[in-house]
Formats: C-alpha cells, sequence, structure tokens
C-alpha cells in the first residue's frame, strides 16, 4: 500500500511511502480489537485492596457478659461488626486485575488498529514533525493543512521531535507517543493517526524482528 508523505514544508518534494501490507493492510476484526484494548484496559488498574472481616480481627473471643441480667444483648466476643474495631460485615474483597493475553493476539490487535486507520484513510504520514522556534501558533496553522480529524495521535520513532512535543503541549487534541508506546486503545479512540516515517520503520522492525 502507497501513502503519500506530506510535510509541514510547502517546499518539500512530493514522496510516496510503501507501507507493508501484512501490518497496514489487514482486515480488522472486532472481537480481537475488543479483546486487547479490555486486557489493556485492565492492566492499567490497581489491585483492589480488600477489609478486615470478622475472622480477619484480633480481639479476644471470650465472653465479656452475663447471659441474663446485663441489661443488654448476649454478645459473645468484640470481633462482631456492631463493635468499634469489629470486623466488617460483607467487606470488599481484595482482586487483583492482572489478566493475561497471548503475545500474538496482542500483535495482531496493534496490526489490526493500524490497519483500521489505513483502511478508513485517516491514516497521514509525515516526513518530519519539526515546528519553527517551537510555537504553538505555528504548528497549528500548520496542522490544519493536513485535513485531520478532531483529535490525533502523533507517533514519532525513538523520541519525538521535541520542537513538536513543546508546541503540541498545549493542545489537547493532539496527543504524541514515540514509537515503542504504540498501542491498541490509543490508536483506536483518537480520530487521525499520524505517523512519521521514522515510526512507520519502527513499527515495521518491531513486528519483523
Amino acid at each position: 500500500m502507497k501513502v503519500k508523505v506530506q510535510s509541514f514544508d510547502a517546499k518539500a518534494k512530493a514522496a510516496d511511502v510503501e507501507l507493508n501490507d501484512e501490518i497496514f493492510g489487514l482486515d480488522p476484526r472486532a472481537d480481537i480489537l475488543h479483546r486487547v484494548v479490555t486486557w489493556q484496559l485492565e492492566k492499567r488498574r490497581a489491585t483492589a485492596s480488600g477489609t478486615r472481616e470478622r475472622a480477619d480481627v484480633a480481639r479476644t473471643g471470650k465472653k465479656f457478659g452475663r447471659q441474663k441480667g446485663g441489661g443488654t444483648a448476649r454478645h459473645g466476643d468484640r470481633r462482631a461488626p456492631i463493635f468499634i474495631g469489629g470486623g466488617k460485615a460483607h467487606g470488599q474483597r481484595t482482586r487483583d486485575f492482572n489478566p493475561g493475553l497471548n503475545k500474538k493476539i496482542r500483535a495482531l490487535g496493534l496490526k489490526m488498529a493500524l490497519s483500521s486507520h489505513a483502511q478508513a484513510g485517516t491514516l497521514v504520514v509525515m516526513d518530519s514533525l519539526a515546528v519553527a522556534e517551537s510555537k504553538t501558533k505555528t504548528l497549528i496553522a500548520d496542522w490544519a493543512k493536513l485535513g485531520t480529524g478532531k483529535t490525533a495521535l502523533v507517533i514519532d520513532g525513538d523520541m519525538v521531535e521535541t520542537t513538536f512535543a513543546l508546541a503540541a503541549g498545549n493542545l489537547s487534541t493532539i496527543n504524541v507517543l514515540p514509537a515503542a508506546g504504540a498501542n491498541v486503545y490509543d490508536i483506536l479512540k483518537h480520530d487521525t493517526l499520524v505517523l512519521t516515517t521514522a515510526a512507520v520503520e519502527k513499527l515495521e522492525a518491531r513486528f519483523n524482528g
């Protein structure tokens, strides 16, 4: 699949990049994408701590009052939930959100997420992300020429271009990631996916390696 390489520089020569069909040309499957997104969101959840129930509280089990004649209920020990320091009735249990997912499924999900943007025509490939003087105003003017959607995810090579990261820091509609941080959830939730030629090389090397 050939995609036109775009640039912020109006004088740059027009060029095309050949995208690997095994990565950018797959037919997305909703079930695979759903499994990967669910796994990713659960993995980032912290462990839910449990509370101490009646059996977990270390208090005496000795009967502290008479069976009759005391004028109070006939309690057997201080671990009952009605006492201060007693165990909690029906307390929450410890839950560890650490699901597993086959590496092949995770890789396939990422390929399908990339392919979904390529097939929808919302994939933009750029030669460079350099922004003059790191100015947000300059980036807004250049960005409007690309014709992207309302939100965009920009993925660069090993490191995101410093001038672009500084200029986009004030824009809530543009998020940036290095190629190593590319993931299914972030790719799918943005209207447009912007890749640099360096990011394309890194992603293809990631799957071919």
